[in-house]
């Protein structure tokens, strides 16, 4: 059966998910062996992009991103700030990760979530005609208007904004599609549910839990958390990735 990977949009909490990379290219040597394709948007692209072109510079990824982040946080005003250029920072950290053939490499295995700027209407896209297409895609499913600027990215002749308004964690259409999430709730690696509550919360195609954890995790993931917190998170993203292997038999109990 073909294995899928799919990554939710989530801002700075794209550590989490990382983390869980780290752990999947260390004991899901099974798993990777099928893997098909790789879905995802806003962060959760750019991960799927890392898995799908450069799993080799996992580690330059996570470095950016905490540099990122630090970067955000000493902003007065974090991404809004006057004079920062959140979009020209993010560019920069894509093209030091990417390779040179990356839309090579991503033709038809990379599913990118993207948001029409007039219809919001979604669009998946996996056909990338140069490796400056392929950024533009990952630039525009990571945009959300105001907070990373006022001018939707343009794609492919269209302006277009974060594909995690509208379908936040694609799901493939052939195979199993393998989930991660840095929210608590029913996918397949995610933070375990630590709530009383129940109740569950649709937010554009995925369903989170409503808890406190998770108010706290979506306010994470456009204000960075500080740096230790940061760490713990990829840490968490790891042990909960290789929880999920030993769960499905993916690996030896013993990794």
């Amino acid at each position: 059966m073909a294995v899928n990977l799919s990554f939710a949009a989530c801002g700075f909490l794209g550590i989490y998910q990382l983390g869980a990379v780290g752990a999947l290219l260390r004991h899901g040597g099974r798993l990777l062996g099928g893997l098909q394709a790789c879905g995802g948007a806003s962060a959760g692209a750019l991960v799927a992009s890392v898995v799908i072109t450069a799993p080799h510079k996992l580690e330059s990824c996570k470095d950016f991103t905490h540099r990122f982040a630090n970067n955000v946080r000493r902003q007065a005003l974090g991404a809004v700030t006057p004079g920062y250029d959140f979009m020209l920072e993010l560019r920069e950290g894509i093209e030091e990760i990417l390779p040179l053939d990356a839309h090579q490499r991503a033709e038809d295995r990379l599913h990118i979530s993207l948001t029409h700027s007039k219809t919001r209407r979604n669009r998946i896209v996996s056909h990338f005609s140069s490796r400056e297409e392929l950024i533009q895609a990952l630039l525009a499913s990571s945009f959300v208007p105001f907070y990373a600027g006022l001018k939707p990215v343009e794609f492919q002749g269209e302006t277009w904004i974060d594909g995690g308004f509208t379908d936040s964690l694609p799901i493939m259409p052939q195979g199993r599609t393998i989930t991660v999430s840095p929210f608590s709730g029913p996918m397949d690696v995610c933070p375990p549910h630590t709530g009383r509550s129940l109740i569950m919360l649709r937010l554009a195609n995925m369903n989170v839990h409503f808890s406190r954890q998770n108010i706290t995790r979506l306010n994470q993931a456009l204000f960075p958390p500080p740096e230790g917190r940061m760490h713990a998170l990829g840490q968490e993203g790891y042990e909960d990735a290789v929880h999920f292997l030993k769960r499905e038999s993916w690996t030896p109990s013993t990794s």
